[in-house]
Order: C-alpha cells, then structure tokens, then sequence
C-alpha cells in the first residue's frame, strides 16, 4: 500500500478550527479541548484490540520476552516515556520495557526528522538490542507509514516476534504489517498536521493502557496500589507506609516499623502484616506464589484457616 501523506486522514484541514487564528485566546482554547474530548471515545472503540495486545505482552513475559517500542518524531518520544515510567512504578528492570527512536535518545529532546525516512535504520535499531522471537515490537507513527518503524516492524515479523502497530489513520501500510493492529481515529488535527496533539494524546492513553494493564495482568499491582514500588526516596517511602496501612489497617508506626524489618518491600510486610508470619516465611509464600501478593494472602489464609480448624478438631477430641 502505497499511501500519499496528503492522502491521510491525520493531514486534512480540520473545518472547526478553520479561523483559529482569528480567536480569542479563550477561543483557541475552547477548539483545543473540544476537540481532545474526542480522543477518549476513539481510544474506547478500540479496546478489544488494546485488550488482544495486552495478552500477547503478558505472554512475552511470561517467556522472558520484552515489550519494544519503536517510531519516530513525537510517537518514539511516547513510547520512551513509557517505557522509562515502568522501572520506577513497577520496579521491573529497565530492559524489560523498552523504548527506541529514530535518531537515538538525542532525538528525544532534539528533532531529527529525516532519521524517520530511513526503513534500513529502523532495522539496525532492533538488531542492536537483539530482538527475538520471544519479544513484543510495537510500532507506532500517526500516519501508520514511517518508512523507520515500518523497517522495523518487517524485521521484528520476519524474526518471529509478535509486532503490533499504533496508529491514527485507517488501513494504514503498518496495520499490514502488524499481528495486532490498534488505530483510534480521532479526526484531523486542530492545526493541520500536528500529530503531537490529539494523535499523540490517544498513542499516549493507548500505551498507558498497554503497559498498566500487562502489569497488572502479572501481579505487579494489588487492588489499585502499586506494591512494587521501590524505597529510593521520603515520597515512595510515604506512599509505602500508606499502602502497607491502607491493605492491613495497622497505624503509622506498625507500618513504618514493619517496613523496614521487610527490607522495603511492601508485599513482604502485607503479608508478615496479614499472616502474621516472619521475612523469611512471607518471602517464601511471595515464591511460592509466582511473586503474586493475591495468590500468597489467598494460599496463607487458607493454610491458617485449616490449620485452625485443624486445632479444633484436636481440642474437641481431646475434651471427649
């Protein structure tokens, strides 16, 4: 497919905003949010595709595979941001979600647009970072046509790494490409051509939701509380302590206290919290668990409630 940028849907003139230039400030403002509240609903429609991509993630994972993203311009500048939030909410490591862009990192700060025409690069990139079959690439680029990602998307198919594409436009060169595409159409641009706006704003709940949702999918989240997060600083110390109150219903200094004796790590202290265990004894229940905070509580209380039951049934044996 061989799709002209003034052919694509991203690059018409948008009639709304047709006299921007002639508005208030309030004016260009009130355009601007209009128009971005159509973002969520074209994301929303395409939730059954997010959802098929975020199993495909989870199961890279599970095999030791890694989540790359790659593209040019303003997308690959998405999908660093993405990937470099993991480490910290997650506390996985920083090779397991991956962002890549045309011109290296120093693009991601200082544009270098003609880096994006070369599909060959594109190729070069993901051979750096030796992608396999047990890997996730996910191209993105609002035209769904940037010869760099496109490259890239070839090579990670032809390798057998599972490829998924985001974009904005319909029927796009890299949907072809792509075992899973995902493409909210959220209309032309409030100025013609400036994918930076409603169509980064959808990569970026697109990815958002890619990444959360898979590490959820793996346990790295408990209710709605991020139990990984590592103790670098006062604020995640904090946000520790609440956490460990919030789950178990201790006070400030049980928790703090708690915490520390659990090294840092939250789900230790639950479950020592929880369960009334030792470290070591929560630590290997979290093991035994496959590091599923849930499963362990779960597998312990159960394991308490025999043993209870179990201490009963002696007790009345031993009255009779």
């Amino acid at each position: 497919m061989n799709t002209s940028l003034g052919d694509l849907l991203t690059e018409e003139r948008n009639p709304v905003s047709s006299n921007l230039d002639l508005e208030s400030v309030e004016g260009i403002l009130g355009i601007i949010n209009r128009e971005d509240q159509k973002v969520a609903k074209a994301v929303a429609k395409e939730i059954p595709q997010i959802a098929r991509a975020v199993e495909l993630i989870v199961a890279a994972f599970h095999r030791q595979g890694r989540l790359i993203y790659i593209g040019a311009g303003t997308s690959g500048r998405l999908g660093i941001l993405d990937a470099s939030e993991c480490s910290p909410t997650f506390n996985v490591t920083s090779s397991m979600v991956q962002g890549v862009i045309a011109g290296g990192l120093q693009a991601a700060v200082k544009s270098t647009d003609v880096s994006e025409d070369n599909e060959q690069a594109g190729v070069t990139a993901l051979k750096k970072r030796k992608v396999n079959a047990r890997d996730v690439v996910v191209g993105i680029a609002a035209s769904g046509r940037t010869p760099y990602t496109l490259g890239a998307m070839k090579y990670a198919g032809s390798i057998g790494a599972s490829v998924i594409s985001i974009t904005c436009n319909p029927r796009s060169p890299m949907a072809q490409f792509a075992d899973i595409s995902i493409a909210p159409i959220v209309g032309p641009e409030v100025v013609a051509g400036s994918t930076r706006m409603k169509s980064g704003t959808a990569q970026k709940l697109v990815l958002n939701m890619l990444s959360t949702a898979s590490m959820i999918r793996l346990g790295y989240v408990y209710s709605n509380l991020m139990i990984r997060v590592q103790m670098k600083n006062s604020k995640l110390r904090d946000r520790g302590r609440r956490i460990i109150m919030a789950v178990t219903g201790v006070d400030s200094d049980t928790a703090s206290i708690t915490l520390q004796r659990a090294r840092g790590d939250i789900r230790i202290a639950i479950i020592m919290l929880g369960c009334g265990v030792s470290r070591e004894n929560a630590w290997q229940r979290l093991r035994k668990s496959n590091m599923n905070l849930r499963q362990a509580l779960t597998h312990l209380r159960k394991s308490n409630h025999k043993n209870d039951k179990n201490r009963s049934t002696r007790s009345k044996g031993n009255t009779a």
